[in-house]
């Protein structure tokens, strides 16, 4: 009978083993990679770009390094702003370097390019930066989540805005390219729906210096609200010429619908004070947000994480908390634990990822600090209130995804 029982418990011991086994198996290649590609070096970089790639590193680390009893590989790339950059590297990291996931926060002509690859290689793109809203409506994929605000959320809400201080004429310097072209159109609706009129809009190319001649457009224009739409070093140069010409002397408003906090610390208080918009995390609104912060600061030469860079943590952490319930990285299983799963972390609390890919998160009413205001070092929003995702973000049945249920 001991004999019975000693080969019962090696017999069971073996296939606990085996068992273990085969659940290790399920990680390809024995490794998770995560590819995290921006730009780099340059217009967009101190946005995302290396915040990001650090903001990653750091999510894998408080994994422990490892899932399913197998490392996790960051592997990190500059895109350059050139779609034909971004694609190859994409290609190339599917093909030969077997990545699992990428964390991008591409420009959105290289993004919506990347989603496709990513779509057909069943495998999970988490977007952090790229903020085109066709990514989550018409170019939507069951392999794409949205962990940011885009180009539907950020003109909803800064027109709101302005319609509520009373503006009733608008004129648009936007940036060319997708960016720039869906944010116009969104924002043009909702100054329509709202009873106000677009009278004009130029367009300047990405990584523009001299923004007089179209500052000029939109002071002759004689509009109540100049919105300028663009980000990084192009937002600071055109908000930075704006007050040398000292256009809101003349009553004309000038905002913006999204910035990032490096594009103020770029400018300085002095130009962007009383600016309003909407942030999706502002690290020093909650003690979480602060902790955190203060651990990415303390690696990041004391510099402060934008809410991309928050974003590609998030998206980094869930991607392998996701990884570790499924119990692979096999894309489709690990993107429906993604999506069923709520995001809890320091800038979220039960927050649902909808069914075609967007995160539905608040976002909070940030207005800019005069310098008297600020009492130290990226100390410099006033958080004057907060929308709720659904009230912010697209409805899901209008945006024209096709595999959504009618």
């Amino acid at each position: 009978m001991a004999q019975l029982n000693r080969k019962t418990f090696i017999a069971a011991a073996i296939t606990g083993l085996l068992a273990a086994t085969g659940a290790q198996a399920q990680v390809s290649d024995d490794v998770v990679r995560i590819g995290v590609m921006a730009d780099q070096t340059g217009p967009y970089s101190g946005n995302g770009g290396p915040g990001s790639t650090l903001a990653v590193r750091m999510a894998v680390e408080d994994a422990g390094g490892r899932v399913l009893g197998k490392p996790i590989e960051v592997i990190v790339a500059d895109d350059q702003n050139k779609p034909d950059v971004g694609t190859n590297i994409a290609r190339q990291w599917l093909e030969q370097q077997k990545v699992d996931a990428i964390v991008g926060g591409s420009a959105s002509a290289i993004a919506l390019s990347i989603s496709n690859m990513m779509k057909a290689a069943k495998k999970p793109y988490l977007l952090a930066g790229t903020v085109s809203a066709d990514l989550t409506g018409k170019a939507c994929s069951p392999m794409s989540i949205q962990f940011g605000v885009d180009t539907y959320s950020m003109p909803k809400a800064g027109v709101r805005g302005l319609i509520n201080q009373g503006a009733k004429t608008f004129f648009f310097i936007t940036v060319e390219g997708a960016f720039g072209d869906t944010s116009l159109a969104a924002g043009k609706q909702f100054i329509e729906q709202s009873g106000g009129n677009v009278i004009g809009n130029v367009k300047h190319p990405l990584g523009t210096t001299d923004f007089s001649s179209y500052l000029l457009q939109a002071q002759a224009s004689k509009a109540q609200a100049i919105v300028i739409v663009n980000a990084g070093a192009d937002q600071t140069n055109a908000l930075r010429q704006a007050v040398e010409y000292r256009i809101t002397r003349g009553g004309q408003a000038i905002t913006v619908f999204g910035m990032t906090l490096n594009a103020v610390q770029a400018m300085g208080l002095e130009v962007a004070q009383g600016l309003q918009f909407t942030d999706p995390m502002y690290w020093d609104h909650t003690p979480e947000t602060r902790a955190w912060a203060k651990r990415f600061m303390d690696r990041n030469n004391g510099v402060a994480p934008t809410y991309i860079m928050a974003s590609a943590y998030t998206a980094a952490a869930h991607y392998i908390k996701a990884v570790q319930a499924a119990g692979t990285d096999e894309g489709a299983a690990v993107m429906a634990r993604m999506k069923s799963t709520p995001i809890n972390d320091f800038s979220m609390k039960n927050v649902r990822i909808r069914e075609d890919g967007q995160t539905v998160r608040p976002v909070y009413v940030v207005q800019v600090k005069q310098p008297s205001e600020s009492k130290g070092k990226y100390d410099f929003y006033q958080v004057k209130g907060e929308i709720a995702g659904d009230q912010v973000f697209r409805p899901l049945a209008d945006g024209g995804c096709d595999f959504i249920k009618k």
